[in-house]
């Protein structure tokens, strides 16, 4: 697993004495704002203290050590941000997205892989995964617990136990919830 993570994009600065807005891809700009520190290199090169942030309309805007006014800041614009998993560990169970994605996709009592985790995105109450097939067919997993039996970014799959058709037209006289009464 990476040890340096995206927190997010340096989106522009604000006001002259060195802050920057940044654009969380995190949890949200609270999980910024406990990070003691930024890394500018997906390798942790570069890494600047972080002295301050306030959260404005769901943005942080950060004050990094040593960046201390607007011409000190204008170079960081438009820059990844990264952060260092030893620096924000999660619970037993929990994962960070980016250990998610690239997971193969395998089922839970049969052993079939489905695909590879290509992307996750959050529209409401639980996450959505993109799931991409040998062929390049996507399709959409709701991570719910109805469907998804385990993680595990450690052996690099996804455990899921998915209803007939969610990955493709139903097959082998699978009959969906139902059917055939």
């Amino acid at each position: 697993m990476k040890r340096y993570l995206e927190a997010g994009e340096f989106v522009t600065t604000h006001g002259v004495t060195g802050e920057l807005k940044l654009y969380p891809w995190a949890d949200g700009p609270e999980f910024i704002a406990a990070l003691p520190r930024l890394f500018f290199t997906a390798d942790g090169g570069g890494g600047k203290a972080i002295e301050t942030v306030r959260i404005h309309k769901g943005m942080c805007l950060v004050k990094l050590a040593g960046v201390d006014s607007l011409d000190a800041a204008r170079p960081y614009v438009r820059r990844v941000a990264y952060f260092d998993r030893a620096d924000a560990p999660l619970p037993e169970g929990r994962y960070y997205v980016q250990d998610i994605i690239g997971c193969r996709v395998v089922d839970a009592d049969t052993g079939r892989v489905y695909g590879d985790v290509a992307a996750i995105s959050h529209p409401a109450a639980s996450d959505v995964y993109t799931v991409r097939d040998a062929a390049g067919a996507e399709y959409l997993f709701p991570a719910v617990a109805e469907f998804l039996v385990r993680l595990a970014p450690e052996e690099g799959a996804v455990y899921v136990r998915p209803i007939p058709g969610m990955f493709g037209p139903a097959e082998n006289g699978d009959q969906a919830p139902g059917e055939g009464r």
